[in-house]
């Protein structure tokens, strides 16, 4: 791998960058030219079919599944740039040297005392989640300019079976919000307020349904009313139904009404939807003018994560651990781990709610569920 940073050792052209999604269909990255010659653009007859394609690549993969791969591109070649390497055409050898950058951190030093291993601005070694994830990125980038990165190659196959025997651990869970925290959770929201009702029926919405935080903000009050929808409710006397669409295509989340209004999912909507004086269009939206008004713009995924570790901490859930640690323990995912923990149901009822292709993944979910229920050793007559 050494021969490569002296083949590289010349001049480069300048940084190349992630090929946006709204211009992969055009100039040389097209999907429908070959993405290394100088194409005329489509022929004028065609360019409504090129317009819809572009909507079409738009919806291929979520915005921040977008914003992810562009980002990790960008940090793939600000480090080829840093080892004057150059990111293309795709060169397994050089991305096997980028991986093993990630792993290492600061951890290797060159002779003159600058850290090749360095791929991180704080030089921190990076988790094997996160080096696949940027090796994803960079396949992806790769594709989008008509290129291949063969994956299977040695240099970068071997490389990361090596970091991930070396490095890898156990993932780290979000601390699931049981029952009796989220409603002390509910008590320390705004009382009256419409950022109280919003609030209320996010966390209530998002514990009952298992949903994850794109899911509850992506939801509109209709189907196809707005373009970045990932889905609609209907309220009904028995509760409420959330279609939504998931990377398998749609599925359907039954939110049944509670036992008391304090705690009731639907309720909490429907209280939210009629003083927020909704109709059509995102469901929970931003709160303005000093609370009293509610703007036309959907909340972001980020407020739910905010939402969830603010009152965890007002709520003084897991009192035993510090805020710092608190903060990191919780997030818009502990509403959903908290369904899976505490529904006293058949699990295959869980594993629906969360829409698990798998029983093993919604067992990860369940972090305080009683592991030995069933007792092979005693089965067995021991």
């Amino acid at each position: 791998m050494t021969s490569i940073v002296e083949q590289n050792s010349e001049n480069h052209a300048p940084e190349p960058s992630a090929p946006s999604l709204s211009t992969t269909l055009s100039g040389n990255h097209s999907v429908f030219q070959r993405p290394d010659a100088a194409s005329p653009p489509l022929p004028a007859h065609l360019q409504d079919l090129g317009e819809r394609a572009r909507d079409y690549v738009e919806a291929a993969s979520s915005a921040n599944t977008r914003r992810a791969y562009a980002a990790d591109w960008k940090h793939f070649s600000a480090w080829c740039r840093r080892q004057n390497l150059s990111p293309l055409p795709p060169d397994p050898a050089v991305v096997g040297l980028y991986i093993t950058a990630c792993a290492v951190g600061s951890a290797v030093v060159t002779g003159s005392g600058s850290a090749i291993g360095t791929a991180t601005r704080n030089g921190r070694a990076e988790s094997v989640s996160t080096i696949e994830r940027r090796l994803s990125a960079i396949g992806w980038n790769y594709a989008q300019r008509g290129k291949k990165l063969d994956r299977k190659d040695r240099a970068i196959a071997t490389v990361l079976a090596g970091i991930r025997n070396k490095h890898a651990a156990p993932p780290r869970q979000k601390e699931a919000i049981m029952p009796e925290e989220l409603i002390a959770m509910l008590q320390t929201l705004e009382s009256g307020t419409l950022r109280g009702m919003r609030d209320r029926a996010m966390l209530l919405i998002g514990f009952a349904g298992g949903l994850r935080r794109s899911e509850i903000t992506g939801l509109d009050l209709g189907r196809d009313q707005t373009e970045d929808s990932l889905g609609w409710i209907e309220i009904f006397d028995k509760g409420a139904l959330v279609t939504l669409r998931g990377k398998t295509g749609w599925r359907e989340v039954e939110i049944g009404r509670g036992s008391t209004d304090a705690t009731c999912p639907v309720a909490a909507l429907e209280t939210w939807i009629s003083f927020a004086r909704l109709a059509k269009g995102p469901l929970f939206r931003r709160v303005t003018g000093k609370g009293k008004d509610v703007g036309p713009e959907r909340l972001n995924d980020q407020e739910v994560a905010r939402l969830v570790k603010k009152a965890a901490l007002a709520a003084g859930v897991r009192p035993d651990l510090t805020e710092t640690e608190r903060l990191e323990k919780f997030s818009g995912h502990s509403l959903r781990a908290g369904l899976a923990s505490s529904a006293e149901v058949d699990e295959r009822y869980v594993q629906k709610q969360l829409g698990h292709a798998s029983a093993e993944m919604t067992r990860k979910y369940q972090r305080r569920r009683d592991r030995f229920r069933v007792n092979l050793t005693r089965g067995s007559g021991l």
